[in-house]
């Protein structure tokens, strides 16, 4: 915001005005313990088009008073957009906001937040989630990529991409796009049934094998294989797989020009039908609305 908000890299506020907030004017320390100093405090905070609220340790959440959660609803309730950035997502859903909602969740906070917010519908694979009035996102890179979405909105294509170029970055990418390989986190899990499956089912995204066969690849039981997989991914190996064939599935519809059909067999279902059921049960679309849904938007 800060290199597409003035010519040149003057650091104005000119095309775009922001402060930092926080329930008083004492310095707020960062998870790396640098400390940020508020500008204002919530009751002198202007009208704003977004409040952007960044997460911090979970284990300090306890610590965030309760005008932080008063003013989030107050603004909400005005009009004002919420953008939860990484954990910032639990202060939304803390303060009752999300509810009923879709949200953006790093993967390895969605256990716990799901734990916490069963009321919230987490999204992992999407850079940013927009539901309502309120945006999340698992933050890293896709901050940038929230930020550029939103400078092109209000500020226009080429002013919105001016702080794209400063930053060094390639392109700018859309929400739906994924941003890390589905269960990539299971590769380091620190059970060695699971990450060896997970690479092998990665490896054989278009020939599924039974998990008889994936065991015997292991030199392992199905039993000890599903009870591994029943601890760490909460979910049967089949399950994991097949979802990971339908990720990629939806990788490839919006990033090439083959057919459902074609997609369908590259992924390993045995027909369009049954790849259809599967999508449609995952993403609450068939491939094709999915797809021509998407083409719109990025139009």
């Amino acid at each position: 915001m800060r290199h597409s908000s003035d010519e040149a890299d003057r650091s104005r506020q000119v095309f775009c005005h922001w402060d930092v907030l926080s329930h008083d004017l004492e310095p707020v320390a960062s998870s790396s313990g640098l400390a940020v100093m508020p500008w204002k405090t919530f009751e002198e905070a202007g009208i704003y088009d977004y409040v952007v609220i960044v997460g911090g340790q979970l284990e300090q959440m306890e610590q965030i008073p309760e005008e932080t959660y008063a003013f989030l609803r107050d603004v909400h309730a005005k009009g004002t957009e919420l953008i939860g950035l990484c954990t910032g997502s639990f202060i939304i859903a803390k303060a009752d906001l999300l509810n009923g909602r879709k949200a953006a969740i790093h993967a390895h906070h969605r256990p716990l937040f799901s734990q916490q917010f069963p009321k919230v519908e987490p999204v992992e694979n999407e850079l940013y989630v927009r539901d309502g009035s309120i945006l999340t996102c698992p933050g890293g890179t896709a901050a940038i990529d929230l930020a550029v979405e939103i400078l092109i909105k209000h500020c226009g294509r080429s002013r919105g991409m001016k702080g794209l170029t400063a930053l060094v970055v390639d392109e700018h990418r859309s929400a739906h796009e994924i941003g890390r390989l589905p269960y990539q986190d299971l590769e380091e899990c620190g059970n060695w049934r699971v990450e060896q499956a997970i690479k092998i089912m990665r490896q054989k995204l278009r020939d599924p094998d039974t998990t008889e066969k994936l065991a015997e690849m292991l030199g392992s039981t199905v039993r000890q294989l599903n009870r591994a997989f029943t601890e760490h991914a909460k979910a049967t190996p089949q399950e994991v797989w097949r979802d990971m064939r339908l990720q990629h599935a939806r990788w490839r519809l919006m990033n090439s020009k083959r057919t459902v059909t074609q997609i369908a067999h590259e992924c390993g279902f045995s027909d369009s039908s049954h790849f259809s059921r599967w999508f449609k049960a995952k993403f609450n679309q068939t491939p094709k609305h999915y797809r021509a849904q998407r083409l719109v938007k990025q139009r």
